[in-house]
């Protein structure tokens, strides 16, 4: 996704001469595209990532489009007061690129796992979050929203090559994309790891269960309107996301399920203890906090045998 991502930032700097990047020194051959192509709208600041948050917020006083671009837990965490109160206080439209949501940066460990910048993102009164499920909808995605008047917050993973079946890159800002017919249970899911959702539809298939996929790729707004029209159809609804279960997209489920007084069962399937010290590659660890294909099929058939 993040290729894709600078490609078309690249496409997009072309036609529109406000839009500038900073990294906090990294994404080396990501940004280089944009860094030859556009040498005085190109900053690198340095390991200094609070800092490239105030530039940026200056810059988008002046009247720029700033795109700050690092890691997930550095883009997030680091600089969260310098976001609350630079871009989202100010309603100026600084843009965030988070990289390596969930654990996609395994090896490096728990430091670099971003794992609750959609909570702390989804919060912010106008801060705009958007989640691709892939990187066919990373580029349009973009293309949609990268000249909102307030903040935006981009969250990336790194797989260029994995497509959803069915998605075809749609995205609309306020609306969730729904996939499949099945009425047994519904899997809704955001970022990357739709995925391994895509994975788990199809084993439950073969066991005998037809569920649904709905694709959550935007809070601030988010797809309530959506969600609320397809969860009458279920008994059973499971959210999976790579990324605490409080202040995401469980939470986000469970509030609207609440609030409209739906009668069905929710399951939310993500991290749920704070992470431990073992590292590994990306499917290790989604499997080590019961989030690959395999793991999922193991919690959702334990749900679907209790209701058929």
């Amino acid at each position: 996704m993040r290729t894709t991502f600078l490609k078309t930032l690249v496409e997009l700097a072309e036609k529109d001469d406000r839009i500038v990047l900073l990294t906090g020194d990294l994404g080396y051959l990501v940004v280089d595209e944009f860094a030859a192509k556009f040498p005085d709208r190109f900053f690198n600041v340095g390991v200094a990532e609070q800092n490239m948050l105030g530039v940026a917020t200056g810059l988008a006083e002046a009247g720029f489009i700033p795109f700050v671009y690092s890691i997930v837990t550095f883009a997030a965490l680091r600089p969260y007061e310098f976001i609350r109160n630079g871009p989202v206080m100010h309603r100026f439209p600084v843009r965030i690129v988070g990289v390596g949501g969930g654990m996609e940066y395994g090896y490096n460990g728990p430091t670099h796992y971003g794992i609750e910048d959609v909570g702390l993102m989804r919060i912010q009164p106008g801060m705009t979050v958007v989640v691709p499920a892939d990187f066919q909808q990373t580029k349009t995605a973009l293309q949609a929203t990268y000249d909102l008047p307030g903040p935006v917050y981009y969250r990336l993973g790194k797989d260029e090559k994995t497509v959803i079946p069915g998605l075809s890159g749609r995205f609309t800002l306020d609306g969730g994309q729904i996939l499949g017919q099945g009425k047994d249970a519904l899997l809704v899911t955001m970022g990357s790891i739709a995925s391994e959702v895509v994975k788990l539809a199809e084993a439950s298939t073969q066991k005998g269960y037809s569920p649904s996929l709905f694709i959550v790729s935007a809070f601030n707004p988010a797809p309530a309107e959506d969600l609320k029209k397809a969860l009458p159809d279920f008994k059973l609804v499971l959210t999976i996301e790579e990324h605490y279960i409080n202040g995401g997209l469980g939470s986000w489920t469970a509030e609207i399920i609440a609030e409209n007084n739906f009668d069905c069962r929710l399951v939310r399937c993500g991290i749920k203890n704070q992470v431990d010290g073992i590292t590994g590659s990306h499917q290790f660890m989604l499997k080590h906090y019961g989030l690959s294909a395999e793991k999922l099929l193991e919690t959702a058939l334990d749900e679907l045998k209790k209701h058929f």
